[in-house]
């Protein structure tokens, strides 16, 4: 009897051919091009600014020798799934002043808060921007993959990737898919298209909303700290060369002058931020002159807007506790319930489980370690983070009991699934392996488009600041009959 396959199942097996076809084109290349290409790609890499500063020190981020494929439909999927997710933070900054639960979950200091109250007004409510990062796990290649993404946290404020992202497809369409064309001519690879110009389309829209159209935009870090990836300066000079009039500062550089903000002689009409709304109260609290930042705050001028300072992991408890459903729509609802992990404030108190029955919360993450993980809410970067399979019971016991003396700091989440990938390896010694390395996507979605950030380590903690590497992942399409 024949079997019928249904249309979803017709795609995943698609783009399990899709990556199946990746892989054997890339171990029918010559060794002697594999070795080349391993050689070439660090060097096309610190030509794109493909840098990390560490302690100092610049280091070139690894590019894996393969790129991940996925399909234009998957890409839809992600795109619609991703710009629901992130309209849905959008409202948090509300929520927060509106509601006392959701002020529990996503607790700020008094002085953050204080910033929020006097600064956020009614006029931000329907026109404030934020340029975000939602890292999840997906396996492309799945039959189901629809099913496999699941969100692990929000990034919105000075996310990296920017340069980053078409950085790394720019090293894969110049140096390893031609070479994987001379061994399949029927692989067909593209890149999404650029995050820079997806990046600036909502940076000019935002400038046309504030009335500043065309304005001095600056990009704003701890420029002179030494560490993090070095994408500003790369972007300022992208930027620069395009005819836009864009500039680099550290916020300390910022000052007032004539009712306006002010970098050397430049007015400032935008602000895009790499610095949390507490370290801007770090400033003031440390004597510097923070009046320039919040005027920019206060006229709406900063990307991400103060809803960026919302980007808890707790976020995720007002999308998957059914006491938060009044403030989403059913639409949301149903479809970040399929694709947000359960996550809850690690305190002590009565909650509802994945499956919707209420338990007491700290007993229920004692009992099942081998489901949860536990996280900093505001940390960054893969800190801290405990995996309930890979800790020992007296660990994971310990961290709960830690985290209830510091209410609002730690988290609890389901467990995702890492999806792991075979990646070649090039040894010192020239030797060639193939090995597993799990991966975790960023997806930084905009109106016009979303770009997609592949990372990829052997620990199951995924970070580029944790020495992962990046892996490109491109839109694909073969000529074989599936």
């Amino acid at each position: 009897m024949e079997h019928i396959l249904s249309a979803a199942d017709e795609r995943g097996l698609k783009a399990l051919s899709l990556d199946s076809r990746l892989r054997r084109a890339f171990f029918d290349l010559p060794a002697s091009t594999i070795w080349e290409l391993a050689e070439a790609v660090p060097v096309h890499a610190r030509r794109h600014g493909l840098t990390y500063w560490r302690d100092g020190r610049e280091e070139v981020i690894n590019i894996f020798l393969r790129p991940t494929g996925v399909l234009a439909e998957q890409m839809n999927y992600f795109h619609t799934v991703s710009i629901t997710l992130q309209e849905a933070l959008k409202r948090v900054p509300d929520l927060y002043l509106e509601n006392a639960a959701v002020r529990e979950v996503v607790p700020l200091s008094p002085e953050e808060e204080a910033w929020l109250r006097a600064l956020w007004t009614p006029a931000h409510r329907n026109a404030h921007c934020v340029f975000g990062r939602l890292d999840a796990m997906v396996d492309f290649t799945s039959p189901t993959w629809k099913d496999t993404l699941a969100f692990v946290e929000p990034n919105l404020v000075g996310v990296g990737g920017i340069s980053l992202i078409p950085g790394a497809e720019d090293v894969a369409m110049q140096v390893i898919v031609p070479a994987l064309q001379r061994v399949a001519p029927d692989l067909h690879l593209e890149r999404h298209e650029d995050l820079r110009e997806l990046f600036m389309r909502e940076l000019q829209d935002h400038l046309e909303q504030i009335g500043r159209p065309g304005g001095n935009i600056v990009l704003a870090d701890a420029k002179y700290s030494g560490d993090g990836p070095a994408e500003f300066e790369t972007l300022r000079q992208y930027y620069t060369e395009r005819g836009y009039r864009v500039f680099y500062a550290d916020p300390t550089e910022l000052y007032l002058r004539d009712d306006e903000v002010w970098y050397e002689d430049n007015r400032v009409d935008l602000l895009y931020r790499d610095y949390a709304l507490a370290d801007f109260v770090s400033i003031g609290d440390e004597g510097g002159d923070v009046e320039a930042i919040r005027l920019l705050f206060k006229r709406n001028q900063v990307v991400s807007s103060m809803a960026g300072d919302f980007d808890h992991k707790s976020a995720f408890e007002l999308l998957t506790d059914s006491r938060f459903s009044a403030f989403f729509t059913p639409g949301e609802r149903q479809l970040l319930r399929r694709h947000v992990l359960w996550t809850r404030v690690l305190t002590d108190r009565a909650t509802t489980d994945p499956t919707g029955d209420e338990v007491d919360l700290p007993e229920y993450t004692r009992a099942n370690r081998e489901l949860l993980v536990i996280k900093p809410n505001r940390s960054y970067g893969g800190d801290r983070v405990l995996i309930g399979p890979a800790a020992s019971d007296a660990e994971w016991h310990a961290a709960i009991d830690h985290a209830l003396t510091e209410p609002g700091d730690w988290v609890v989440q389901r467990m995702a699934r890492v999806t792991a990938y075979e990646f070649p390896v090039v040894q010192p010694d020239r030797t060639i392996s193939v090995q597993p390395f799990y991966m975790v996507v960023g997806f930084a979605p905009t109106k016009y488009g979303t770009a997609v950030l592949g990372r990829a380590s052997q620990k199951q903690v995924v970070n580029v600041a944790q020495r992962g590497g990046m892996c490109a992942v491109l839109v694909g399409r073969h000529g074989e009959r599936l």
